[in-house]
């Protein structure tokens, strides 16, 4: 039997990087490349749709940004998680002030707490390696509001991938980077000593404890740590420190 055609058509209202997105956001919602598999590599991708490497590169580009993949220089690219057709619309607007983001963290403790708990049981060496990259990247940047604030965003969006279920990372990404609080004040590090010790290097610590324990597989290590992290996070907005 002939091998079906999958060229993608030149003359389709969406550009051919979104065709290339919805094939294969489909082909992990329908479970053909499941979380953890590695997708074809880009010389594949290129035959099966008939595209240029240009559009394959932007298509994976937008399934990272989306949570649904991570790439590795020289391995290639990995499925973090299936991909849910439907999304919460918890409105991140409604916290205008620190109150607001104080009953925010007590909600996200009911979430997170379990979520690190199933991470830890449940986390793929892809999931967990994104994980790392999160906390490294937040403590490479004390000085840097806006990065800060992305990569801590990007670390509990990442644990949440890690459960294996949609709808923790789901709810994560409807709060998006609005959810992490990291005022300029709380990030005095260098300036005034070493990272090691100061605030800013305690927030990193309370992050490599919560990789630490998923890593180790450890559920109830792994509970604990997230709840030590949003529980001190809770009083740092409480106390303004």
């Amino acid at each position: 039997m002939a091998e079906r055609d999958e060229s993608i058509s030149r003359d389709g209202n969406h550009s051919l990087a979104q065709e290339v997105v919805a094939r294969l956001t489909t082909s992990i919602q329908d479970g053909v490349i499941l979380p953890g598999q590695k997708l074809p590599a880009e010389s594949a991708l290129i035959e099966k749709y008939g595209v240029s490497r240009t559009v394959i590169r932007e298509a994976l580009s937008r399934l990272h940004a989306a949570g649904l993949i991570e790439t590795y220089r020289g391995k290639g690219s990995f499925v973090l998680t299936k991909p849910s057709n439907r999304s919460f619309s918890l409105d991140s607007s409604l916290f205008n002030d620190i109150s607001d983001v104080v009953e925010l963290v007590d909600f996200r403790l009911g979430i997170e707490v379990e979520a690190a708990g199933l991470a830890a049981m449940r986390h793929t060496d892809v999931q967990l390696l994104r994980l790392e990259r999160a906390a490294a990247a937040l403590r490479a940047n004390p000085d840097n509001p806006s990065k800060a604030v992305e990569a801590d965003f990007d670390f509990h969006h990442s644990a949440a991938l890690a459960t294996g279920n949609r709808f923790y990372a789901d709810l994560l990404v409807s709060l998006g980077p609005a959810m992490i609080v990291l005022p300029r004040h709380r990030l005095d590090t260098h300036r005034d000593g070493p990272i090691e010790g100061s605030r800013f290097g305690r927030i990193c610590d309370e992050h490599d404890a919560i990789h630490s324990a998923i890593a180790a597989r450890n559920e109830l290590a792994a509970r604990a740590a997230m709840r030590l992290h949003l529980v001190n996070s809770r009083e740092r907005l409480r106390l303004r420190v």
